[in-house]
């Protein structure tokens, strides 16, 4: 410690020689103010005064430098002059670090003096321990002066614990006075200088923390050893106050049992007194009794035998009872001799006891110089860390002084680079200041321009709902035009190929032809005569489903429009209608194949049109309308006029079913072809014997103009033309044929009366016709398909009736 002092002492008066030049610096206040301010410290060891005398001989010339100072910034400076000025302050700061650390330095050896002293204390209380165990005797009042010193040792600690306080207290306001020390230098102005000289001040409070971190985890360390040393002391005493009550007990236990046989003993020993007593007793009188007798003995020697059973008896009893005290003699003797081992064994017990109390002493010595063997080491290790953290101190003041010569350079090259943004920060605020008003400029602006834009996109987007609705509107009028161009009742003509059922015998002949060159040419050959018949279009017999459906899709699309339109398969039996309308389930026709368009045009469309489809199928069996759909097939359906003037027709009670899929479709089409009437007959095997209607409605609504429209298509499947004298109908067949013939000539007459362009057309004429009235009228579109075979015998021979249909 006095090594470490005297080196101190040398470092110090080395720092103070070279941080002693002039200090030129603005102070607050009087010169007699600042020197009060500075905290007096009291003298409580010679370090501490040599550090208070060494404060206030490095004020006084500072104090000179600033009344210097102050009579210097009265007049012109110069940058220069600021710039030693602003050197001298931050070795002026440096100087005032160094000698905090220096005091910080002695205080800490003011504490090492005050552990030794703890230290000398703790041997002193060793001391008085050890001679409280060599005097066993002496324990009570040795613990009593134990617990004194120890209470004494105790308060001298917690005062010399305020003192620490009250010294760091007295550190940490000098601190402060050297802070406000560093802060008068924000009073000189807002120069370039100024501006490097704060950032320096906070680099020095950057390095005044640290420093002050590291003093107090130094300060956390030693309070930490402090008080494990005092848990210590504590768990000893309380060890030594247990081993004190466990010796105690031992020895009161040892007393109650030297009492017990202290006792023991006394009671066999009265217990042997009486039984002598009691047996010379019995002896003396059995002296007396045979002298007393002895004399009676010589007399009645003769009576002896007489007398001898008695005296026998009493001899025994005499004798039982000596054996009886024998016996209890005996007794009384083991006894004393068992008490006596048992004093023995108490005895060792006691040895041993008082062997285990001189071990426990023993180790409370050997436990004692292990504590002070710790302390000691820890006490080294506590030099040792201080000489390390002032070495530790000094090499980090020799870097501080390192970096402030590079920030001192650095100072000199940045001063352009501070000027620079100096302007740039000018300008920057000047502009937040004016952005306001140009955001609220950039605000009306855009907000014109919104409305504006705004403005532009509801023209164009009138203007193109207004172009869209042009051109929905022509493009229903080019289709309907075409349709019109076309005719509102087209007629196509399909012919079947020749199947296994055709009679190909020698009556047999061919009787359709086609032209080569114009494919809505049909030459049919009637009894030797060639007649030509002038169609929409005409299919060969290698026609496909596909090329069919093509022909007729246009027509099909036409009821998403709002139209009615109506597809009819018109052929004698077996000419392959019902091939055409609803085909197989491998290649399906216009019924399937419609339905699927329509489901395609609608999911194309339901951007700007939402469509509704649901499916009615019915048939007309003897004039009597019917519902395939239905749970009860059989029940009779009316056709009636729609309530309300618009002049349409539905049939009450009859099942539409919504569809959304293909799946839907399909189950509805089964359902009706199970229920649909067909029987045998001459001309055909599954010959159809009413005329089935597949009845789509569409309803659809223009999402943006909100425009609704209703159209209906009718896929019509007729029952097979026969010539009753030919097909072999009789009794209920033939009144199905009579009534089928009867709606087809009603039909025929309705198609005759539209192309003549009559006032009147019979629509009531049959269920069918009326039926179709909205598809066959001059608004609707109809699509009448021609079916025939190619070969004809002259039993089948129908030719003329189409021909004139």
């Amino acid at each position: 410690m006095k090594d470490n002092q005297r080196s101190t002492g040398c470092w110090w008066c080395v720092v103070g020689n070279k941080y002693s030049a002039p200090f030129p610096l603005t102070m607050v206040g009087t010169l007699k103010q600042n020197e009060q301010s500075l905290p007096e410290i009291e003298e409580k060891s010679p370090h501490e005064r040599n550090t208070t005398q060494e404060l206030r001989g490095a004020q006084r010339p500072l104090m000179a430098k600033v009344q210097e100072t102050r009579t210097q910034q009265e007049g012109k400076t110069y940058p220069a002059k600021r710039q030693a000025e602003h050197e001298t302050t931050r070795d002026y700061k440096v100087q005032l670090q160094l000698m905090r650390l220096q005091a910080e330095a002695r205080q800490l050896r003011d504490k090492d003096d005050k552990r030794h002293t703890m230290c000398e204390h703790s041997a002193e209380i060793r001391q008085l321990e050890g001679d409280s165990h060599s005097h066993g005797k002496e324990w009570s009042q040795e613990d009593h002066i134990l617990h004194t010193k120890l209470h004494d040792m105790q308060d001298m600690l917690e005062h010399k614990q305020k003192e620490h306080e009250e010294m760091c207290r007295k550190l940490q306001e000098m601190q402060c006075h050297a802070e406000e020390i560093s802060s008068l230098h924000t009073s000189l102005g807002g120069t370039d200088l100024e501006k490097h000289r704060d950032l320096l001040v906070s680099e020095n409070e950057r390095l005044k923390q640290e420093l002050h971190q590291l003093r107090s985890q130094r300060d956390c360390e030693k309070k930490q050893e402090l008080g494990a040393l005092k848990e210590r002391l504590l768990h000893m005493e309380q060890e030594e106050s247990e081993r004190k009550v466990l010796i105690c007990a031992l020895q009161r236990e040892v007393q109650q049992k030297a009492e017990r046989l202290a006792e023991a003993e006394l009671r066999v020993r009265d217990s042997v007194r009486e039984r002598v007593e009691e047996e010379e007793r019995l002896n003396r009188r059995l002296r007396e009794y045979q002298l007393s007798q002895q004399p009676h003995i010589k007399y009645v020697v003769k009576t002896v035998e007489v007398e001898s059973e008695k005296m026998k008896a009493a001899v025994n009893q005499a004798e039982a009872r000596n054996n009886h005290l024998q016996e209890q003699m005996d007794r009384q003797n083991q006894v004393v001799q068992d008490m006596k081992w048992q004093l023995q064994r108490e005895q060792q017990e006691v040895n041993k006891l008082r062997a285990q109390v001189a071990l426990y002493a023993a180790e409370l010595d050997h436990a004692q110089e292990q504590m002070v063997q710790e302390f000691r080491s820890m006490q080294e290790e506590k030099e040792l860390a201080v000489s390390e953290a002032f070495e530790r101190a000094q090499e980090e003041m020799r870097a501080v002084h390192q970096s402030l010569d590079g920030v001192r350079k650095n100072l000199l090259m940045l001063q352009p680079a501070l000027r620079t943004l100096t302007n740039d920060y000018n300008v920057l605020k000047r502009q937040v200041r004016d952005f306001p008003d140009l955001l609220c400029g950039a605000i009306r602006e855009a907000r014109d321009e919104f409305s504006q834009a705004v403005k532009s996109v509801q023209a164009t987007n009138s203007e193109l709902l207004s172009k869209y609705r042009r051109e929905l509107y022509l493009r229903k009028e080019c289709h309907n035009q075409l349709v019109r161009l076309r005719g509102n009742i087209r007629v196509l003509a399909r012919v079947r190929p020749i199947t296994p059922e055709d009679e190909t015998g020698a009556g047999a002949r061919n009787v359709v032809s086609f032209d080569q060159d114009d494919d809505g040419i049909l030459y049919i050959t009637n009894k030797g005569k060639i007649q030509s018949f002038e169609m929409d279009k005409t299919f060969p017999p290698r026609t496909t489903q596909e090329e069919v459906f093509d022909e007729v899709s246009p027509l099909i699309t036409s009821c998403l429009d709002g139209y009615n339109v109506c597809i009819l398969a018109y052929g004698q039996t077996g000419s392959g209608k019902t091939y055409s309308m609803e085909g197989t389930a491998s290649n399906p026709g216009i019924n399937q194949r419609a339905l699927r368009l329509l489901l395609s045009e609608v999911s194309e469309r339901s951007r700007s049109w939402e469509h509704h489809l649901s499916v009615s199928m019915v048939e007309i069996y003897n004039e009597t309308l019917r519902d395939l759909l239905g749970s009860d097939c059989n029940i009779s359906l009316d056709i009636k006029m729609a309530p309300g003037g618009s002049g349409e027709l539905y049939v009450p009670g009859l099942t539409q079913c919504n569809v959304r899929n293909m799946h839907d479709i399909n189950k509805i089409l089964e359902l009706g072809r199970k229920q649909r009437a067909t029987e045998h007959t001459n001309l055909n095997a599954h010959s159809s014997r009413s005329h089935a209607l597949l009845i789509l409605t569409a309803k659809g609504r223009e999402t943006s103009t909100g425009i609704c429209t209703t159209g209906k298509l009718y896929l019509v499947d007729l029952a097979g033309s026969e010539r009753v004298s030919r097909s072999g109908a009789a009794g209920e067949r033939l009144r199905e044929a009579q009534c089928i013939n009867r709606s087809l000539s009603a039909l025929g007459d309705v198609f005759s009366a539209l192309r003549s362009q009559q006032a009147h057309v019979p629509y009531r004429n049959s269920k069918l016709t009326y039926l179709l009235q909205e598809a066959l009228s001059r608004d609707g579109k109809a699509l009448l398909l021609l079916q025939g075979p190619t070969v004809s015998v002259p039993s089948i021979d129908r030719s003329r009736q189409q021909s004139r249909m």
